[in-house]
């Protein structure tokens, strides 16, 4: 019994020693304890691979939806500022188009224009032609220029050259007066040679005397018109006014009906000369002519003959001009001379 007792009180000891050892050996903190973080909930990697693909897909729908909003407005604002490139095509197709209306209305237009002024009269054409006969000779001396001319315009009542007989045919050309006139009448009525005179209003009125004279001795007065202008250069109402207002002064003042006209320095179309021939002209042209005119050049006598003569052909129409020295000066040989190789001065009908 005592030795049960002895082992109880044993154990109580060292009960006793081991719990006062385990109180000393624990630290003494009179600060608060800071809280405890809770962390997240561990997720296993089988949890995470599933997760994560929907979170992405939703922020990524977010962002697309974000990004085409964006999109949308950046395309809505640049459709606003700049039209699409199927508009843009249609546009520019239209503006073409547009532009190609514009430029057909206005070809059309200059081609009306064009056509109006190179056709008129019913539809005869008004391009200007310039006349000098020229060119190459046939076997009898008659130059082509003249003969084609004759062939292709003939038509209007126009003579460049007549017919292939050794008939001649004097013409004078009078813009205004160098003194000389008066001795080519003499000429021309010692030899008995009849002539036509293409004057112009300033000559008919500043010389009326000259004027009365050539028609009491039987030459012909043409009309040269009224202001020596260029006809192709002007309008149709202004060539019948150029031609008409002399005709009509000389028929007032000197009771003469014109019939004959001579183009300003041979400039004329298709077109004057069915104007000419509906006003009851005929218009008359040249087979030849000589650098006679410039008053301070003029040809030397003997020169000047053998070119008058040499040049001479059938049917020939010579345009001399009557402000000539020279002219006035060989006038009366070349007659002589052409009638001796068997030419006649005729009366122009």
């Amino acid at each position: 019994m005592k030795k049960m007792i002895s082992m109880i009180l044993t154990a109580a000891l060292l009960l006793t020693a081991f719990t006062g050892c385990s109180r000393e050996a624990e630290p003494k903190n009179t600060q608060p304890e800071p809280p405890i973080e809770q962390s997240a909930p561990e997720v296993s990697e089988e949890e995470q691979s599933e997760v994560q693909p929907d979170e992405q897909g939703e922020s990524q729908e977010r962002n697309d939806s974000l990004s085409g909003e964006k999109e949308d407005e950046t395309e809505d604002e640049l459709s606003m500022e700049k039209p699409s490139e199927q508009e843009e095509a249609e546009e520019t197709n239209q503006s073409e188009e547009q532009q190609e209306e514009e430029s057909t209305e206005q070809s059309s237009q200059t081609q009306s224009e064009v056509v109006t002024e190179q056709t008129s009269v019913q539809g005869l054409d008004t391009t200007k032609l310039g006349w000098g006969p020229g060119g190459p000779v046939d076997e009898d001396n008659r130059p082509s220029g003249a003969t084609s001319y004759q062939e292709k315009y003939g038509q209007y009542g126009a003579d460049f050259i007549r017919e292939n007989e050794k008939k001649i045919y004097l013409t004078f050309d009078e813009g205004y007066e160098n003194g000389y006139t008066g001795a080519i009448l003499d000429v021309l009525l010692e030899k008995q040679v009849p002539a036509v005179f293409f004057v112009t209003m300033p000559y008919v009125k500043s010389e009326p005397e000259l004027i009365q004279r050539m028609i009491d001795e039987g030459h012909i007065v043409g009309n040269h018109s009224v202001n020596h202008p260029s006809f192709p250069e002007i309008s149709t109402e202004e060539c019948k006014s150029e031609v008409m207002e002399l005709h009509d002064y000389m028929k007032e003042n000197y009771g003469y009906e014109m019939s004959l006209f001579r183009f300003p320095m041979g400039e004329f179309s298709e077109a004057d000369l069915s104007v000419l021939q509906q006003l009851g002209y005929k218009s008359v042209f040249w087979s030849f002519a000589y650098r006679d005119w410039l008053v301070d050049d003029q040809p030397d006598p003997q020169e000047a003959i053998q070119t008058i003569e040499s040049k001479c052909h059938p049917g020939a129409i010579y345009l001399l001009h009557a402000v000539s020295k020279t002219n006035t000066e060989i006038l009366g040989q070349v007659i002589d001379d052409l009638r001796a190789q068997g030419y006649t001065f005729c009366a122009y009908e």
